[in-house]
């Protein structure tokens, strides 16, 4: 017997494709943030500088962490139709966490887009949001899956508009590791810079790339060159030890100062609030290249240390595996940027 039979809250509704019309939200009035487009679908940073960063980067690139489309509508109903291109399954991580889509209207939570356990290549899946007049709707894209079309559905005669803008425009730039991507988030819309764009309604690019972030310069020369408006560097977890963290990160850092001086950065050392050894050796690197900028006259500069993060509320209650953070672990993250953030922003 299967558990929808016993419990109907875990039936997965079925789409009523009648009297529904569909949109590709590459088009507008819908806008898509955190992403690039090509024929072949999204991703994150172009692919030539994937390619040359490392295999790692190259495959996580097309993973779609950080990516949501905004508009506004009417509709008591939307329907999701994606076409992906990649699905990762993991046993310690939610599927709706990496393979689910998020809807969010006036920046609360109505529901996710489950995708369904035989997921192979793209999935349908219909939301109820009852009636309520005109909403700004947010859905985030999977945190560790592919996506190379979506599509929703509204019904006919469904007003559809442009989303407002953020008041934030230029976006926080987060780099780091499968924590910064986003695992083991239980949906999408609980990954901590997903948070933190809707409590102070910014926009944001991650590039969380798993296994992956190592500090490499030509990563570290890209993001210096984007238009953003606050970068946070966390991709100690990443660094193969104590010694390569501290051979790349000040050199990353001054690489990013260097091209946008008046930037604010934020530098993050790993979410772990029971430290062993190699946590504190990592922690003081990047506590080093902190000090070391405030030494030298930056005032735009800020550490915050990840051995006290998760301890806001719950402590070793906020991982998985001891490693990757829970939602009560990444809502302890967003709590602790966001006054840095606000400040700044």
């Amino acid at each position: 017997m299967q558990i929808q039979a016993l419990d109907k809250n875990f039936v997965v509704s079925a789409p009523d494709a009648a009297q529904t019309v569909y949109f590709d939200v590459a088009r507008p009035p819908f806008t898509v943030h955190g992403l690039l487009r090509d024929a072949q679908g999204y991703y994150r940073v172009p692919h030539a500088l994937a390619a040359e960063t490392n295999i790692g980067v190259q495959w996580m690139n097309l993973n779609t962490a950080g990516g949501r489309v905004r508009f506004q509508t009417d509709a008591d109903r939307v329907v999701l139709r994606a076409a992906m291109r990649s699905v990762t399954r993991m046993p310690h991580f939610a599927f709706t966490g990496s393979a689910g889509f998020d809807l969010y209207a006036d920046d609360v939570f109505r529901g996710t887009f489950v995708p369904p356990e035989e997921l192979k290549d793209g999935y349908t899946s219909e939301l109820d949001l009852g009636t309520g007049g005109m909403r700004e709707i947010t859905v985030h894209f999977p945190l560790y899956s592919g996506v190379t079309r979506l599509e929703l559905g509204l019904p006919a005669g469904s007003i559809l508009r442009q989303a407002s803008a953020y008041r934030i425009t230029a976006p926080v730039v987060y780099y780091g590791s499968s924590i910064t991507q986003g695992g083991c988030a239980s949906r999408p819309g609980n990954a901590y810079q997903n948070i933190l764009s809707r409590l102070l309604s910014c926009d944001h690019l991650n590039l969380g790339f798993s296994g992956s972030a190592k500090g490499e310069r030509c990563m570290a020369a890209y993001i210096a060159g984007l238009s953003m408006s606050a970068f946070v560097l966390d991709y100690d977890h990443n660094a193969p030890d104590p010694a390569y963290l501290e051979a790349t990160h000040a050199a990353f850092f001054r690489t990013v100062r260097d091209k946008q001086p008046a930037l604010p950065i934020i530098l993050l050392s790993r979410p772990q609030p029971n430290p062993n050894e190699d946590d504190l050796l990592r922690r003081d690197v990047v506590k080093r290249t902190w000090e070391t900028a405030k030494q030298s006259g930056d005032q735009n500069v800020f550490f915050l240390d990840g051995t006290e993060m998760l301890r806001l509320f719950g402590g070793d209650s906020g991982t998985v595996d001891n490693c990757h953070p829970n939602d009560l672990g990444f809502y302890c993250m967003a709590k602790a940027l966001e006054p840095v953030l606000r400040a700044v922003l």
